[in-house]
């Protein structure tokens, strides 16, 4: 089954889900918001390769990630999994990379986190300061919220 590679931003409450219950609730009544290339991004942005789109999809996830944070010290943080293509719902609107899970995802199919490099309460920062994480790495991941 194609995988595609998707970009779900979390909070605490999410990160949370994923070590208590080992995967990202998402389905009929718990939508996922999450970001990934779709025929809307490459329509958008038609000279772009497959890692700029991939990166421009990435992005709209960490700009969604300021919305999640709880106070404004908390860091961002994007979970980048591959899912199976039957999970992703693209989504009309802006941005053009939104889609919505429609199955759970499974911390096995996570890859890695991206998380703010330190507190500084402003979101300004670009999307490639972010540190990454491996998926292996998760309780350290969840050690940024206190």
């Amino acid at each position: 089954m194609p995988v595609v590679r998707v970009y779900v931003p979390l909070g605490r409450t999410g990160l949370e889900e994923l070590a208590s219950t080992g995967a990202l609730a998402a389905g009929p009544g718990t939508p996922r918001t999450a970001y990934a290339v779709t025929s809307g991004l490459e329509q958008a942005a038609p000279g772009l390769d497959v890692e700029d789109l991939e990166y421009a999809a990435f992005s709209d996830a960490v700009e969604a990630a300021a919305g999640l944070r709880s106070t404004r010290s908390d860091r961002r943080v994007v979970a980048a999994a591959d899912a199976d293509a039957s999970w992703v719902s693209p989504r009309e609107g802006a941005p053009v990379s939104k889609v919505v899970l429609t199955a759970a995802v499974p911390l096995s199919r996570v890859a890695s986190f991206h998380v703010d490099d330190e507190v500084t309460g402003s979101v300004d920062e670009e999307p490639d300061e972010l540190l990454w994480y491996d998926v292996t790495e998760l309780d350290d991941v969840r050690s940024f919220f206190g």
